[in-house]
């Protein structure tokens, strides 16, 4: 019997993310939302510097910013020909297999999960709890400001992407604004003059190489995202590229140039001054010129910029979520979406899970700060740098088997340069994880941080395993996206 029109209208709604929902400067916004620039020069900058003791972040932007420009090729390239909110997932399944996509869904979920944690830990401590304080005249402990930031990010991420979409590109405008206007004024600062050790190729050689691309890569975190709207896109196949590279070039610049001079002007002792004003750094050096209330503004915006990159993370992960729902892979339940193309059960299980490791942080008096900002970017760093690597060999073998109308630099020439880079790269940074973290060699997150990664990719690739052999209709579904075998069950198969 053929499938009624309410039928079918119900599996569109269940299966379905909104399409055609999406333009370049709505995507760019999203993912420069996720990269978070004013978080990353007044929080990522200073603290990468004290804990590191590495004056090299400006040239490693760069040098980061290039690889993602070749890296961008091959895998803008899949995109064409795997349209999936999965994205890593789907395009390992595709090129490496199955398994071994499935293993890359879970690790792309916990890095990602990494990055939205931590800007709950830097919210909270670094913004709402110092703010509230001096407006209300007592102490605010750091989870107050940090739960109120969250019941936002569940609101709007429970809601279709247009929504949450205007919002970030109101934040991400604003912050960046910010950055430029700073910048400005503290190159302007009487006595400023550019320092040529934050620019040393130098810093580009030997262990510190690993440790600085982590920390660049920790910067771009997001820019990859503009695969994951691919299905609510307008012209995907134009909007996709178009807000990636332009994204990667604009916050790149911005970075080298924000960071290079709040570096420079920092004096003769940048990292001395670092480690003493965290935070302050950036602002205290742009009030200088603009007078004290630039610190109030900026962190105003600072947390503002921080609640853009939570909801941008948190909607990257609910589609990671919802995709791997609607293959069956996790509980269908998460497969579902609203009426209007909101995958709210996904959105609801993330807003849970954050909720749930706030009250632990608080309950335990773990740093907010330290613990879970720098630690959570630092290991969410080191987990996309490896998903790039991956995914750039993921890019050469399904290129391997068919050309599907792409020339060689895009199928070939450019993921395997992107492939080598990314694995010398990978491996240093490994190497030197606890330089990475700033703590003693072999212990604390240097010691942990690889073996939770590792055995969560291994139990990733077993449950593709134990798929194949016990639910093979699933695990055929893998990576398919709406044309999965989960998806065909459900009647979607008939509208698309």
């Amino acid at each position: 019997m053929s499938a009624s029109p309410t039928h079918t209208a119900q599996a569109s709604v269940s299966y379905a993310l909104a399409r055609n929902r999406l333009g370049p400067f709505a995507i760019g916004s999203a993912i420069a939302s996720s990269v978070a620039p004013l978080t990353v020069i007044t929080l990522v900058v200073p603290l990468a510097l004290a804990a590191t003791g590495l004056l090299g972040f400006p040239i490693a932007i760069i040098a980061v910013a290039a690889i993602l420009m070749i890296y961008a090729v091959g895998y803008l390239a899949m995109a064409r020909h795997i349209p999936n909110a999965g994205a890593f997932y789907a395009y390992v399944a595709h090129g490496i297999g199955r398994p071994f996509g499935v293993g890359t869904s879970w690790f792309a979920l916990a890095t990602y999960t990494s990055f939205q944690l931590c800007c709950y830990g830097a919210f909270g401590a670094a913004i709402g709890a110092p703010l509230l304080s001096d407006w209300l005249g007592f102490d605010v402990h750091w989870f107050i400001p940090a739960v109120l930031a969250w019941a936002l990010v569940a609101l709007l991420g429970a809601n279709e992407v247009k929504l949450s979409g205007y919002v970030l590109v109101f934040l991400v405008v604003a912050e960046t604004v910010l950055v430029v206007l700073y910048s400005l004024a503290i190159m302007l600062t009487s006595g400023f003059t550019f320092s040529g050790a934050a620019m040393s190729v130098g810093d580009l050689s030997g262990p510190s190489l690993g440790v600085l691309i982590v920390l660049g890569a920790t910067s771009f975190a997001g820019v990859e995202q503009a695969v994951v709207y691919i299905e609510e896109s307008k012209d995907p196949k134009r909007t996709i590229p178009v807000a990636t590279y332009v994204t990667v070039a604009v916050i790149g610049a911005a970075y080298a140039l924000a960071s290079w001079v709040q570096i420079s002007a920092a004096g003769p002792k940048p990292i001395d001054r670092a480690t003493a004003e965290g935070a302050d750094l950036f602002f205290n050096e742009a009030a200088v010129m603009l007078g004290h209330g630039a610190v109030t503004v900026g962190k105003v915006l600072l947390g503002t910029g921080l609640v853009a990159a939570l909801l941008a993370f948190h909607n990257a992960i609910t589609r990671y979520t919802f995709a791997l729902g609607r293959e069956g892979v996790l509980p269908r339940v998460f497969g579902r979406c609203t009426i209007k193309g909101a995958p709210r059960n996904a959105s609801l299980a993330q807003t849970a899970l954050a909720l749930a490791v706030l009250i632990v942080y608080a309950i335990a008096g773990w740093d907010p700060l330290v613990q879970l900002f720098y630690w959570g970017s630092t290991t969410g760093g080191l987990g996309i740098l490896l998903l790039y690597a991956l995914t750039s060999i993921a890019v050469i073998g399904f290129f391997a088997r068919r050309s599907y109308g792409e020339n060689l630099w895009r199928r070939r020439f450019a993921p395997l340069l992107a492939t080598a880079v990314l694995l010398v790269v990978a491996y240093l940074a490994v190497d030197n994880l606890a330089a990475l973290y700033g703590v003693t060699p072999g212990t604390g997150p240097a010691r942990i941080v690889p073996i939770a990664l590792l055995a969560i990719f291994a139990a990733g690739t077993t449950w593709g395993l134990i798929l194949r052999r016990t639910r093979p209709e699933i695990y055929e579904g893998i990576g398919r996206g709406a044309r999965s075998a989960t998806a065909s069950a459900s009647g979607l198969s008939a509208i698309l």
